[in-house]
Formats: C-alpha cells, sequence, structure tokens
C-alpha cells in the first residue's frame, strides 16, 4: 500500500475518532450503534481499514453527524479511493470485501445461497487459491494472503452459539477448478463441516426444478442486513424491503434443498464420479 494512501486512511481514521470522543462514545460503543463488528471501528480509526460508504453512512448516523460533518468524512473517504493502487479494491486483496466480512464476522446467524461458486466459508485452500487466481491484478504473494485470511476467517464456523446453513445448487458443485483432486478433497471438507452442530448445507439436486430462477448469490446476516453478490463487487443492504424479499427467497431456495443424509449421499455419489473422472484425467 502506497504512502499517500495510508495517510489519507489514517487522516480518515483520527477524524472519525476525534468525533467519537466528541460524542462521548467508546469504540465498543459506537460499533453497537452502527450495527458493526467493534474491530471494523477499530481498525477504521487506526487507519488499517477503508470502510465501505454504507459502513461510513453508519457511523455517521450512530455519531449523530449534522450534514456538514457527515459530508466531511464522506470527503475523506472519496480521497482515500481517489488514489488507485495495484491490486485495491479486489477481491483478491486481503484487504478487501470489509463489508461481507464484518457483517458475516458480526452475525450468530448467517444463510447463504450460492448458484455459481462455493460460499467462502466452505471453501478448501486450493479452492480459494483457484477464486484469487481470477484476478489478473495479484501476484503469487497476494493471492497466498489472501487464502490465509480467507482459511483464518472460517474458523467462525466453530464458534459455540452461531448458525450458519448454506444452500447450494448441484451446479456449483459440479462447476469445478484446477482437477478433481481438488474437487475430491473440497467435497470431504464439505462432509467434514456438514457435521458440525453450528452448520448444516443443503444442496439443490438437479432433479429438481428451482423456485426461481437464481441470478446471483446472498447472504443474509442475521436479520439485519443482506448482502448481494452483484459483479463485480458485493453491496450491502439494511433496508427493510430488501431484507424481506431476500428472507422469502432463502425460504423458498432452502425448500428446495436436501439436507442431512440426503445431501451427504448425494455429496458421496459426486466424490465417486469425480474419482472415476480422476482415472480418466490422469491415464
Amino acid at each position: 500500500m502506497g504512502s499517500e494512501r495510508r495517510e489519507r486512511m489514517r487522516v480518515l481514521g483520527a477524524r472519525i475518532r476525534a468525533l467519537r470522543t466528541d460524542a462521548g462514545l467508546t469504540g465498543a460503543a459506537l460499533a453497537q450503534r452502527a450495527g458493526v463488528g467493534q474491530p471494523t471501528v477499530s481498525k477504521v480509526e487506526n487507519g488499517r481499514m477503508v470502510p465501505s460508504l454504507d459502513v461510513l453512512d453508519r457511523l455517521s448516523r450512530a455519531l449523530g453527524l449534522d450534514e456538514a460533518a457527515a459530508n466531511e468524512v464522506r470527503e475523506l473517504l472519496a480521497a482515500v479511493e481517489a488514489v488507485v493502487e495495484v491490486g485495491s479494491g479486489s477481491e483478491g486483496d486481503v484487504s478487501a470485501g470489509p463489508v461481507v466480512d464484518e457483517a458475516v464476522r458480526g452475525a450468530r446467524l448467517v444463510r447463504s445461497f450460492q448458484c455459481v461458486v462455493l460460499p467462502a466459508m466452505l471453501q478448501s485452500a486450493e479452492y480459494a487459491r483457484h477464486v484469487f487466481l481470477t484476478s489478473p491484478d495479484l501476484d503469487a504473494e497476494m493471492v497466498g494472503r489472501a487464502v490465509a485470511a480467507r482459511v483464518e476467517r472460517q474458523g467462525l464456523l466453530y464458534e459455540p452459539g452461531r448458525e450458519s446453513v448454506f444452500v447450494l445448487t448441484e451446479a456449483v458443485l459440479r462447476t469445478w477448478p484446477g482437477t478433481p483432486s481438488l474437487m475430491l478433497a473440497q467435497l470431504d471438507r464439505l462432509l467434514a463441516v456438514e457435521s458440525l452442530d453450528t452448520v448444516r448445507i443443503g444442496v439443490i439436486p438437479w432433479r429438481r426444478p428451482v423456485p426461481v430462477l437464481p441470478r446471483h448469490g446472498f447472504t443474509l446476516c442475521d436479520r439485519q442486513s443482506v448482502v448481494v453478490e452483484a459483479f463485480p463487487s458485493e453491496r450491502l443492504s439494511t433496508e427493510a424491503d430488501d431484507l424481506v424479499r431476500y428472507e422469502e427467497m432463502f425460504g423458498r431456495f432452502e425448500g428446495a434443498a436436501v439436507f442431512g443424509g440426503e445431501a451427504r449421499d448425494l455429496l458421496m455419489r459426486m466424490m465417486g464420479e469425480f474419482r472415476e473422472l480422476e482415472a480418466t484425467v490422469t491415464r
């Protein structure tokens, strides 16, 4: 990260910290009011993370800023974003995606529907590496850091008191990068994660019609926000209409999926197919 961008991030963070102090709030209190994780507030104030415009606006509302002050911090954010650097803002940058990361990190109930790529929380390291390799702006070191960060974040699946529900189309499991061996390891990971008390994995078999044609993946975080995974980046919404719409959609996809023993049987059958494919590929 260039020195100019770091300096602008530091200025933005210092201003938000000063406004928080003036409001008589702790970092934890501001995070709770804004509906973001406390680490988000800390990273932003210390110039270690660039907040999305949505997160910045939530912080501004939580601080009770008037129009002039809200516009001031928006302009500071625009100044940060005006500094263009290789890899900034791309999926593979380990600092990218703060909205979805913090939304998932702070949620106790996460429900995710995917129709193209496996959810980040379920990806094996090698699968994730192929995801990040699709970004043309990343070198090998950046890909390695991004994969390590993604794998580390998956520890959330094991935390007691959390619930994660994933619904995938069978097409997700049949859209594979790399080699059949990669997918065998990936399917094995899905079976291991599915056994957790905190996780439910459902698959919509290709033999079943989908209740509605999916256009993109999305993730519901508690009942407070939804991350819509549209190209080229994620969009977080806290609008009531969006939440109602995506809650209803998730319920329909969930109702079409198989869970438990049926899902495990499907995964095992697919592993058998990939073993057969592996034998033909490696001859």
